[in-house]
């Protein structure tokens, strides 16, 4: 817990759990709420930080052993497609976006248990109903979107939707909460096209990063994260570009990870 102030927000560590990305290890989070006035102000800067938001909270990592999750972004400028994303890009070329407020509707549920069940059907997430559901997409203290894709219309009638991502607008980019999608698309790589697509949002808006959540080095979930060209890296308290991916991979010694009361004493809170 931080105690600097009477408006200074309070961080918390949650229990030790087992770690969803690498098998045998547990995962911790440091995390502080958010809320009142300053909630998007607070967003923005710990983003910048290597943290993410959860309906309204932001976390961080801060395992008693283990430093592998680390918060990845897109340099938007620099970033050009890989011949494979270009390919990704063109069969999706027919795919029509729709911007949204945070309001979580029937059809999108239905495609995210589909995509659990067919896709995640061991995750954490598995056993969420539609409450749970809705709370994810709509308790938001700060500026989010929900961006729905889906072919165009056929007779005069919406066609059924593709894949849905929940993005944060922070002043320095656009932050992809979560994202799901039709899994009998799966040859599509719809999950690396919203990503694109988010980069060239993002361009025409003139932001200059893409946050894509964390990358775990050494997980398969994670790896299709260092795909993307121009990707930085959140390390050692700075950002730096990810270089070879294989460079990240060495397991952390327990006497390298910080204690929690200095991991909180760095945090530069807005």
């Amino acid at each position: 817990m931080r105690h600097s102030g009477h408006n200074a927000p309070q961080f918390y560590v949650t229990g030790p759990q087992p770690c969803p990305y690498l098998h045998g290890r547990a995962e911790r989070k440091l995390f502080t709420a958010l809320t009142g006035d300053r909630a998007r102000e607070l967003n923005n800067a710990l983003s910048r930080q290597g943290f993410r938001r959860s309906q309204n909270v932001v976390y961080r990592p801060s395992c008693e052993s283990c430093v592998a999750c680390m918060s990845a972004r897109i340099r938007v400028a620099d970033f050009r497609p890989s011949r494979s994303q270009r390919r990704v890009l063109k069969r999706n070329a027919g795919l029509i976006r729709l911007g949204t407020s945070a309001w979580a509707t029937d059809e999108q549920f239905e495609l995210f248990r589909r995509y659990l069940d067919r896709r995640h059907a061991d995750g954490g997430m598995a056993d969420m109903d539609i409450f749970e559901f809705a709370a994810m997409i709509e308790e938001t203290p700060v500026r989010t979107r929900v961006f729905e894709y889906r072919p165009p219309a056929r007779n005069g009638e919406a066609a059924p939707l593709a894949a849905v991502c929940l993005t944060d607008i922070l002043d320095d980019g656009l932050s992809l909460v979560y994202s799901f999608y039709d899994p009998d698309r799966r040859t599509d790589s719809l999950g690396t096209w919203m990503v694109l697509d988010h980069v060239e949002m993002a361009r025409a808006a003139g932001l200059p990063y893409v946050y894509l959540g964390y990358w775990v080095p050494g997980s398969r979930k994670m790896a299709y994260k260092a795909a993307f060209g121009a990707l930085e890296i959140h390390k050692g308290g700075v950002w730096q570009d990810i270089g070879r991916p294989e460079d990240h991979e060495d397991e952390a010694h327990p006497l390298s990870v910080d204690p929690i009361v200095e991991q909180v004493a760095r945090i530069h809170l807005p």
